[in-house]
């Protein structure tokens, strides 16, 4: 009587064994796969950065040109406020 219930038992113990090793292997793969997308988007992150970085450059020292030409306007107008007087 007990030997049916023991047999079947063991059964589903390999049973269960064999499905937690295979979820722990695919588990394992999709992390895996999850650290190389997670390297290659730190990368894609990387360069974006660098191309913001290089685009912001120029555009701010176009602004300290603008900027300076304003003062400059600002500096004759007043000149000639003063001469005109």
């Amino acid at each position: 009587m007990t030997q049916p219930a023991q047999i079947l038992l063991f059964l589903v113990i390999i049973t269960l064994t064999s499905l937690l090793v295979a979820c722990g292997i695919q588990f394992y793969s999709i992390l895996k796969e999850l650290r190389e997308s997670i390297k290659k988007m730190n990368k894609i992150l990387d360069d974006a950065n660098l191309v913001s970085s290089s685009v912001a450059k120029p555009i701010a020292g176009f602004s300290g040109f603008i900027m300076g030409l304003k003062s400059g306007a600002e500096v004759v107008r007043i000149l000639k406020g003063k001469k005109e007087e």
